[in-house]
Order: structure tokens, then C-alpha cells, then sequence
């Protein structure tokens, strides 16, 4: 018998339907495993975490079979709480998978650090600009008796400021500044020698007269 005609004897054609067959249940199965395994079609909207501290994000997230993990805090916002979520990853309304990974931000307990700039021995109008550029908030500016018009002193909440000390951004910095009197002053007295020498000079002539 040859080949050709082997290929059209009942046992082969039997032989090639159970084989197919196979084919098909086993792809079925694979099919139905893969779906099981990967949660094909499940699907889970993630809820708005805005504003939630972390014992409200785990009771949130455990009742929906999703995990969370911490970032790096943000830059402080004065309309969260502290330590509250003011980020997240994939955003509030997406449809995630079961036990997927939710990202959060959370917001630090203040405005960070920052360092106070050099500032004193420039003028109230270099200072200014100078400062509220880096962060901060110019409060009360007092004037001193001072041969010039320089800062003399930074304050914050009454203490005393040196440049490179770090307080949080936003600070208020209240500023002492010269108001330059006793440079006018002493340029507008006049010279006591001088008034010795226009005396001398008034005694001589009338002695000079007699």
C-alpha cells in the first residue's frame, strides 16, 4: 500500500479525527487556565484616595484585594493633613487587576528646609526680591539709627537669623534695616575745629583794628 493511499484508509482518517480533537480540548483548556490565572476580564475601579491617612488606604484597599506602596513625600500642601495621601498611581476611577499595586504621595509634616541666604549688608531693595525668590515671606521691617540704609538683622519668630540657617519655606522673616540718620548727621554738624578757626580769625582782626 502506498502512502498516498494510507492517507485515505479509515484508520488514518480516525487517527487524524482523534487528533484533532485533542487539539481542541487541549487548547480549550489552555485558554480557560491562562484566564484563570491572569483574572482575564476582572476588573477593579480604583477608589479616590485623596486626603486618606494610611489606616484609611488599608481597610480601603484590603476590601478590594489591592496593595499599596509609599513614594516619596511631596512638596508639603497646606489643604491636605499631614501624612495624608496627595498622590496617587494609577488615578481614582481606572479599572485595575486584583492585587495590583496602588502607588501613593504623602504629604510631609511641613514645608521643607531650606537654607536662609546671605542677605545682610545689601540694601532693603536688593534683600527682597532676594529672598521671597527662595521661598520666603517678607514680615515687619523695622528701621535703626545706622550710617546706611543695609540689613542689618534677619528675625524669625523673634530669633535671630544667620545665612545658612535652615528654616521651612514660607517663612515669614521680619527684616531690621538701617535708615541711614547718622551718615546725614554727622555730615551736616559742623567741624568744632572749624568754629575755633573762624573765632581766631574774628579775635585777630580786632586786634589788629585797635
Amino acid at each position: 500500500m502506498t502512502f498516498i493511499k494510507y492517507l485515505f484508509t479509515k484508520a488514518f482518517l480516525k487517527q487524524l479525527l482523534f487528533a484533532v480533537l485533542a487539539l481542541i480540548v487541549l487548547s480549550f483548556l489552555a485558554l480557560w487556565w491562562l484566564r484563570s490565572t491572569t483574572n482575564h476580564n476582572q476588573k477593579i475601579e480604583v477608589p479616590n484616595l485623596a486626603k486618606f491617612s494610611l489606616d484609611l488606604v488599608e481597610d480601603q484597599l484590603d476590601e478590594l484585594d489591592l496593595r499599596y506602596e509609599i513614594l516619596d513625600s511631596a512638596n508639603y500642601n497646606p489643604d491636605y493633613p499631614r501624612y495624608s495621601v496627595i498622590e496617587q498611581i494609577p488615578k481614582a476611577g481606572q479599572f485595575v487587576k486584583e492585587n495590583r499595586k496602588i502607588y501613593l504621595t504623602l504629604n510631609p509634616s511641613d514645608y521643607r528646609k531650606i537654607k536662609v541666604p546671605e542677605v545682610l549688608g545689601k540694601t532693603g531693595r536688593q534683600a527682597r526680591p532676594t529672598l521671597l525668590a527662595m521661598g520666603f515671606e517678607i514680615g515687619k521691617i523695622s528701621k535703626r539709627p545706622h550710617i546706611s540704609d543695609h540689613v542689618l538683622e534677619m528675625r524669625f519668630k523673634g530669633e535671630k537669623l544667620t545665612p545658612g540657617m535652615e528654616i521651612p519655606k514660607t517663612s515669614v522673616i521680619d527684616l531690621i534695616v538701617g535708615d541711614g540718620t547718622q551718615n546725614r548727621v554727622r555730615s551736616e554738624e559742623p567741624d568744632g575745629d572749624g568754629f575755633e578757626e573762624k573765632n581766631t580769625k574774628k579775635e585777630t582782626t580786632r586786634d589788629g583794628g585797635n
